[in-house]
Formats: C-alpha cells, sequence, structure tokens
C-alpha cells in the first residue's frame, strides 16, 4: 500500500489532519487499532475553543456544531464566599467557547472521511521505520495480515500510549512531566444544568465544577486524592459534596438524577519537545497532555495539526520544508503558554494535601485579582477562549 501522508490513530487530531489534508488535494489513509464504536463512543474533552468551532466550518465539517453546541460567553468563579462571573466574549471582543462533546466531533469528521475514504479500522500499528529517509514506513495488521504502508510521511496522532513516539530513538527524545497532587471524580448525570456557564469552586474540602453536555446532561467534577477508589463513592455522596463545595456555604443545589458515568482521573501534564523525527510528526496527545482544568487537550490538537497540514500541504506540492521545520517551534510556543494557563487554573482553585495557610491565601489573593482587576480578567478571558492560530 502507498499514501502520500499515513496517519497512525483515528482520534480528533488525525481525523482533523486528514479532513484538512483532503481540502488541500492531499491523499491520506488512517490506521486504528479500535474499531469505529469504540472510537466514536469515548467520551472526553467538551469545550472548544473559538477557533476549534471555526476550523470545524472552515474544512466543511461544520454544520452539526453550529446547530447544536452551546455556546458559552463566560464562565463563573466561586470561591472565598465571592461569585463572579467573568464576561469572556466582552473582555476578548467577542470571541466564546462551546460546549460540543470530542465525541460529536470524531463523529462528524468520520461521516465526512467516510464520504471519501474510509479510515483502516481494526488495523493496529506493530512498527515504524525508515521514518528518517525520504521512504518512511508503516508496518500494521489488517484481518491477521501483516501489511506495509509506505508513505511520503507519517503523522503519529495516536495518544499518549501509542506507538509513534515510542519509535523515536531514545537519545533524540527532549520529554517533560509533572504529576499533580490530586485527581478528578468526575460523573456524568441525566440532570439537567443549573447554570447555563460552567462553573469553577474553590472549596476548603477542594475543587468542583460544574459543566453539561447538552440541555438535559450535567458534567460534574470534585477533586479526590490520587488513591481514591471511586467504590468509596455512592452517587448520593457525591452529590452532597458537589452541593457543599459549589455552594460556598449558601442553599445552592444542584438538579439531581441518575448518574449514567463515574470515574476518577489523574491529573498530569506531559510535554514532548521533540515533534519531529526526520520524516514522522507527533500532534495532539503524542506530544502532550495538559490536565482536563480550562479543557485545553483537544483544542491544542487542532492548533497542532492546522501548522502541520500546512507545512505537509507545501512540502508535497512545492517541495519546500521550510513550515515544517518550524512545526516544533510554533507548536511548542502555544503548548508551553497553554500548559502555563492549565497549570495556573489548576493549582488556583485544588487545595493539595498539606497546604500552608500562606499558600492558600496566595490561592485566594491571586483569584481576588482576576475578578477584581479588567485587564487580570481579560489576560485570563484571551488564554480561556483560546490564541490566534499562525496557520
Amino acid at each position: 500500500m502507498k499514501t502520500q501522508v499515513g496517519i497512525i490513530g483515528a482520534g480528533p487530531a488525525g481525523l482533523f489532519l486528514a479532513q484538512m489534508l483532503h481540502r488541500a488535494g492531499i491523499d491520506s489513509v488512517i490506521l486504528e487499532s479500535k474499531d469505529q464504536n469504540y472510537v466514536m463512543g469515548r467520551v472526553r474533552a467538551g469545550v472548544l475553543e473559538q477557533g476549534a468551532i471555526d476550523t470545524l466550518k472552515e474544512i466543511g465539517v461544520g454544520e452539526n456544531v453550529e446547530a447544536e453546541r452551546m455556546e458559552h460567553e463566560g464562565i463563573t468563579f466561586k470561591f472565598d464566599g465571592v461569585e463572579r462571573y467573568i464576561d469572556v466574549k466582552a473582555l476578548t471582543g467577542g470571541r466564546t467557547v462551546s460546549v460540543y462533546g470530542q465525541q460529536s466531533v470524531v463523529r462528524d469528521l468520520i461521516d465526512a472521511r467516510n464520504s471519501y475514504n474510509e479510515v483502516k479500522w481494526h488495523c493496529p500499528v506493530s512498527s515504524i521505520s525508515d521514518f528518517e529517509t525520504d521512504k518512511p514506513k508503516i508496518h500494521f495488521t489488517e484481518n491477521g495480515e501483516e501489511k506495509t504502508l509506505a508513505c511520503d510521511y507519517i503523522a503519529g496522532t495516536d495518544g499518549f500510549w501509542g506507538p509513534s513516539r515510542q519509535a523515536i530513538p531514545a537519545a533524540k527524545q527532549r520529554t517533560h512531566e509533572f504529576v499533580y497532587p490530586y485527581s478528578w471524580l468526575g460523573i456524568l448525570a441525566e440532570a439537567k444544568p443549573v447554570s447555563h456557564v460552567v462553573i469553577y469552586a474553590n472549596h476548603e474540602n477542594g475543587f468542583a465544577l460544574q459543566s453539561m453536555r447538552s440541555p438535559e446532561i450535567s458534567r460534574l467534577y470534585i477533586q479526590c486524592d490520587n488513591d481514591d477508589d471511586i467504590k468509596n463513592w455512592s452517587d448520593e455522596m457525591i452529590w452532597d459534596e458537589l452541593d457543599l463545595r459549589l455552594g460556598q456555604g449558601t442553599d445552592f443545589k444542584l438538579n439531581r438524577g441518575p448518574v449514567i458515568q463515574k470515574g476518577i482521573s489523574p491529573l498530569r501534564s506531559f510535554v514532548s519537545e521533540t515533534m519531529r523525527c526526520g520524516r514522522l510528526f507527533l500532534a495532539g496527545d503524542s506530544a502532550h497532555i495538559v490536565p482536563p482544568t480550562g479543557a485545553k487537550g483537544l483544542n491544542l490538537a487542532v492548533a497542532d495539526v492546522r501548522v502541520l497540514a500546512a507545512g505537509l500541504t507545501k512540502a508535497i506540492k512545492d517541495g519546500s520544508e521550510d513550515i515544517l521545520d518550524q512545526y516544533e517551534a510554533i507548536c511548542l510556543d502555544r503548548i508551553w503558554k497553554t500548559q502555563r494557563f492549565s497549570w495556573w487554573l489548576t493549582t488556583s482553585f485544588h487545595r493539595a494535601k498539606g497546604m500552608s495557610t500562606f499558600e492558600h491565601k496566595l490561592q485566594l489573593a491571586t483569584l481576588h485579582t482576576i475578578v477584581s482587576s479588567e485587564a487580570a480578567a481579560t489576560s485570563f478571558a484571551e488564554s480561556y477562549a483560546g490564541m490566534p492560530y499562525i496557520y
């Protein structure tokens, strides 16, 4: 088999990239180890920056998102007896974020892909070879048969545990990681959200968040210990703790309903500064992980593949790799700024074990500054709504 761009992984990064390349007249093949139902059923990110919404429209798959998204013009902070709404739209000159689940994004992109070239499902990649030459190859299994995909370039969009980053020689990898001292216990519930915007709360018991997936489905989180077990939490205990933390001493009550999904997720940050090795390029979770605070993971993936698609198109059509040569530098500038924002938002709302009263007072001072200073609020809003794209 042969194609111009071999893409490993049918997550959002790979599907966005394939659609961008298709619009530019570039052929690609996506190899995905799981089946289509599994990929479409994964519940992940749910908040898209303005730029990600605009990108879906630009690449011809914006009809559903425009009809179904829940646009949020701001966000509410609760802390220290204070409740403040930050008007992101007003502070950024019209930029907003939208609730539109990752599974919906994936559905839209798969539907578009199926219209001209299906993803190769159930095709696990065993190895990648010759990517430091001009004839890279992807070795995979299809229906029990070993096959090889020859391509001009390879895009590794197969997530943190995929084979793409592992294929890069250890001596050439530059990675950084930080594990946060707390986790998120999250639930998806058939309950109408109590607020039309996302609520972030800093409480003495820890962080809490109210979000949504639809007008009738709530997505809610509370901070818990890294070694906690979901078996320790009954549904009623979770609802009670959410009311306590989000209520901030008031009679605030969430709308309760059946919990249809719950689990505990650790928080961590990871960056691979090696995003290119020869003709192998990493994008999305293959190259970086951010904590869910601020919902930046999927949005960072879109930013990566916009640069990569532009670079691959120019390389294949014009024979120039000048954009690809800048790929790491362009992406890493945004990645590190986003990591800083996610780290700041996480550490400003969570209470770590052993946190001193001095550290807690600094937390509150930071949050009071955001809600009392237009300049500080604007800086937050610009990061929350998303920075402009270079490509």
